[in-house]
């Protein structure tokens, strides 16, 4: 995703300085921009399985979830989940949090993160790859995989040598004309490719609402960069310290909360350094 900083002046993290007076001040302006009446949400309206104007994605429960703790309502500003996303969404103040947002982004302040999960192989559960864990299994030689093109998984495509004869799929799209993983997906199912490699917490709910005869196994034992497990928070304005703290606290309140609704929809959810699957209570 790419994303430029728009009102810079307005939203940028505060410089350190010597008067404690004027770091206060300088903070208050950033969090008087959050909205004290409305849990208001930067999301995209064609993005399921996580986000959609019809209410129907897992962010979309999971905002629910926040802001029935806050005792606010829900307040969508939608826009597609491609360049321009944060300048016209967040840093115009016309929503105060992204919901999914990977942990370590410069163009957001993170809150901590609410789950982790992984890159996985996607495969027809009577397929002869159903045992394949690993992007440099041997049985995947020859195979034609399906991969987001400059995603972390194409990395490994390539040092294995299977890059060749993969079949790329675009990383930037509007998803109201175009849902790679779809796509993705709806090729295996037709043959034009042996397995798929998605990001678990897109895969993962497709097969279990639209793809059953798919299984997905999640990539946690590839020894070679680039990593593919992630940590996922939520995204808000540069500066906006309380608002995070406060995030961060019903994060940690309602863990078992957000974690049902991951796993409901079907996430692979992972333990915090990406080595082994987590299961509901």
């Amino acid at each position: 995703m790419n994303r430029l900083a728009a009102l810079l002046a307005a939203f940028v993290a505060v410089p350190a300085v010597s008067l404690q007076g004027t770091v206060d001040r300088a903070f208050a302006q950033t969090s008087d921009l959050v909205s004290s009446s409305e849990f208001r949400v930067c999301a995209d309206p064609a993005n399921l399985p996580l986000s959609h104007e019809s209410g129907s994605g897992y962010e979309n429960r999971l905002a629910e979830l926040f802001a029935g703790k806050l005792e606010r309502p829900v307040a969508y500003t939608w826009f597609p989940m491609a360049t321009g996303f944060v300048r016209n969404t967040l840093r115009a103040n016309r929503c105060d949090v992204i919901m999914g947002y990977a942990q370590g982004h410069e163009l957001v302040l993170n809150t901590n993160h609410y789950m982790t999960s992984a890159y996985a192989l996607i495969v027809p559960k009577d397929s002869t790859l159903s045992d394949v864990k690993t992007l440099s299994d041997a049985a995947l030689k020859g195979k034609r995989l399906g991969v987001v093109a400059g995603s972390p998984p194409a990395s490994h495509l390539a040092r294995n040598g299977l890059i060749a004869k993969a079949k790329p799929y675009n990383l930037f799209v509007d998803r109201r004309v175009e849902s790679p993983a779809v796509d993705m997906l709806d090729d295996l199912r037709a043959g034009t490719i042996d397995a798929a490699v998605l990001w678990g917490p897109i895969g993962g709910p497709l097969v279990k609402s639209d793809f059953p005869e798919f299984q997905l196994t999640p990539l946690l034992q590839e020894e070679n960069p680039p990593r593919l497990f992630f940590r996922i928070t939520m995204g808000v304005r540069p500066g906006e310290k309380v608002w995070q703290r406060k995030l961060n606290s019903l994060i940690r309140r309602n863990r078992t909360e957000i974690n049902a609704i991951l796993l409901d929809a079907g996430v692979p959810l992972l333990d915090d350094m990406g080595t082994q699957t987590l299961k509901g209570d």
